[in-house]
Order: structure tokens, then C-alpha cells, then sequence
């Protein structure tokens, strides 16, 4: 009875991972290539279709737990003190790493998919960095020391919006919470008409959301309540790369697990959106500098995003579906990460930008002089 439950959410992760990798892939969706359309290009139409995606999760996930199928006390992304220091730093060091690999963990995942080489070495050093941050290695200094440095939250309070607000305005506040700023940010993405004429980029947001949504679902209702207890997840990708490398690495039952389910549904759903198309071809590096740029992007958003508590869709979109502090923090320090990370690439090393800047700042020419 315990392996069937357990089997059976890591199915359902498999099958949500499938339709996850299937629509990003369709719809070419990439969180760090929405962040850099934004940033450098001034379009912000895939942004808005994650905030549509998160839109629609926030209405979905609230839903559940005012019904009472989803408690906030269970799930890792509300706890009672608030990692700070951990999540900013994390989040920093994860939007370098997007940078220099051109996409997230979920991203590399879509294109690993469709035959690119480079997104298996990120996916392999990505996970082997993760699990060492998360039960290795560096395991002890993140919570001996960085988790050490927390923000506790106030007594009966947990770290998410609606329960901290509810205690200091002295009125629930979680419905109103919920509905305002899950229709806000479905009418903020609405209301460009250029996305409202494009179906698939619409069609994946969508989907996203109730992936998530759904994710809370399979991950609460198919237990066996006299299993190991398991917490209540959702899509998320670093912390299950790091699992899931694990589990090929050890025996069969390591593959029950909601989250390692839907690392190999989107390699295949992404797959099969190739396949479909005919996209489907071989990419390998193109010389050792770009071997070498990938190699550090993956440990970095390894390393980071287990220190900030999950990636791009971990914090952005499951972790914001709970209203978590932690998910406005961990996104907004992945924001000015991928912007140092471009402007690294674009202008040289960070020697070489300071130098420069230190030059302009004495008017010099030349940083030499």
C-alpha cells in the first residue's frame, strides 16, 4: 500500500512534467529569456505570461487551502522563520548561473528534450551540486550557519503574506489577498493585445498555473496516511534534479517521489514537442570557453537555488501560489543576478567592468593609464 501511494504521486509527477515540458516547449517559454526580452528589449510579454501563470496559480492554490484540502503549516515554503541572508544570496548566485547558461533548471530540462548535449552536462553538474548543498557537503555550512541567520516570524504567524497581514490588521485576510492579486496579474497579462493573439504563449501560461495547482493536489490527496509522511509540493526544479540524479544512482523505490517524477515528464513531454515539430537534433559545445561557461552556470544555480529555496518555477510560481515571503525576495535577487550575469557576459569579467567604471570615474580613457 505504501509503495502504491508512493508510486502513484511519482507517476502523477511524471504525467504533470509531461504536459509542463510539452507546452513550454510549443510556446519556445523560458524564464530567462522572458527576464532578458524585459531587461534588454523592452518586451515583457513572456514575463507577462508568467504573471499569468502565477495569476492563476495564487486563485487555484488559495482555493485549496480555504477549502481546506491544502495547509499552509505542512508545506517547506512557509516556515516560521525566514531564511534571509540564505534566499538572498542564493537567489543572486542562481540568476549569474541562468546567465551564463541562457536558461533556468526547467529550461535546461525543455531543451535536454530535444538533443542538446550542453543542457545534460548543465543537468549533471546542476543536480550533483544541489544534492551537495542540500544533504552534502556544503550541507552544513547552508544550515549551520546561513539558515542560522533567520528572520523568526511572529508567534503563530508563518512566512507567507496572508497570515502575517491577517495577525497585524487583526481580520483574515487571506480570500481578499488572494483574489486581488490573482486577478490583478491575470488582467496585467490580458491586457496587452499582442498577447491576446498568441495562442500559444497564452495556452502555456495557462497550463502552467494549473500544473501547479495541480501539483498540490496529487502531492496532498494520493497519500497513504500510514506511509512516511511526505510534505505537500509542487513544480519545482533544482532540489528534484539533485534527487532524481540520486535516485539513478541507488536503487528502483528512489523513484517514487512526486518531484524526480516530473524531472523526467519534462524531458519527455519537451521530446515529444520536438518530435513532433521535427525539431529534434544533436548540440554539443562549441569550443572549451563555452564548456567552461556552462559548467559554472549549472554549479551556481545548484548551489544557489537550494540556498534561496528553489528556482525560477519553485519561488516563482509554487512558492508565490502560497503566497511566501520568500517568493518576491528569492525572484526579485534572481532578477538583478541575471542582469550582473548579462552584463558580465556583454562586457567582460568583473575585474574588467570595475576597472573601466573606476577609469570613466577619473576620466581616463584608458583603464591602463
Amino acid at each position: 500500500m505504501q509503495n502504491m501511494s508512493a508510486w502513484m504521486q511519482a507517476l502523477g509527477g511524471f504525467a504533470i512534467g509531461v504536459i509542463a515540458g510539452f507546452a513550454v516547449r510549443h510556446a519556445r517559454l523560458c524564464t530567462f529569456g522572458a527576464i532578458e526580452d524585459s531587461l534588454m528589449g523592452g518586451d515583457s510579454r513572456r514575463l507577462r505570461i508568467f504573471g499569468l501563470a502565477l495569476g492563476i496559480a495564487i486563485l487555484g492554490t488559495q482555493a485549496l487551502v480555504l477549502g481546506g484540502v491544502l495547509d499552509p503549516a505542512l508545506v517547506t515554503y512557509t516556515p516560521t522563520a525566514l531564511p534571509l541572508v540564505s534566499i538572498l544570496i542564493g537567489g543572486v548566485m542562481f540568476g549569474i548561473g541562468m546567465a551564463m547558461v541562457g536558461t533556468c533548471g526547467f529550461g535546461s530540462l525543455v531543451r535536454l528534450g530535444t538533443g542538446d548535449l550542453r543542457s545534460l552536462v548543465v543537468i549533471l553538474v546542476l543536480g550533483g551540486a544541489a544534492y551537495a548543498t542540500l544533504r552534502g557537503v556544503f550541507s552544513t555550512f547552508r544550515i549551520e550557519f546561513l539558515e542560522s541567520l533567520s528572520l523568526p516570524m511572529p508567534e503563530g504567524t508563518r512566512a507567507d503574506i496572508a497570515s502575517t497581514s491577517s495577525l497585524f490588521l487583526g481580520i483574515e485576510t487571506r480570500t481578499f489577498i488572494a483574489v486581488i492579486a490573482g486577478t490583478t496579474l491575470c488582467w496585467f497579462a490580458l491586457r496587452d493585445p499582442r498577447l491576446r493573439r498568441a495562442p500559444r504563449l497564452l495556452s502555456a501560461g495557462i497550463t502552467l498555473g494549473l500544473l501547479i495547482i495541480a501539483g498540490w493536489i496529487v502531492t496532498t490527496c494520493v497519500v497513504d496516511d500510514f506511509a512516511s509522511p511526505t510534505k505537500p509540493q509542487s513544480l519545482t526544479f533544482v532540489s528534484t534534479v539533485g534527487k532524481a540524479l540520486y535516485a539513478g544512482l541507488q536503487n528502483v523505490t528512489n523513484f517514487t517521489d512526486f518531484g524526480v517524477g516530473s524531472v523526467f515528464g519534462v524531458v519527455a513531454g519537451s521530446w515529444f514537442a520536438a518530435w513532433r515539430s521535427a525539431e529534434l537534433r544533436w548540440e554539443a559545445f562549441d569550443d572549451d570557453h563555452e564548456m567552461r561557461r556552462h559548467l559554472g552556470g549549472g554549479a551556481l544555480m545548484g548551489m544557489g537555488g537550494i540556498l534561496a529555496g528553489g528556482c525560477t518555477i519553485g519561488q516563482g510560481l509554487t512558492a508565490g501560489s502560497m503566497l511566501a515571503l520568500s517568493a518576491p525576495l528569492a525572484i526579485g535577487c534572481m532578477v538583478i543576478g541575471a542582469r550582473l550575469g548579462i552584463a558580465i557576459l556583454v562586457d567582460g569579467s568583473p575585474r574588467d567592468i570595475i576597472q573601466r567604471r573606476w577609469a570613466s570615474l577619473l576620466g581616463k580613457s584608458d583603464p591602463a593609464e
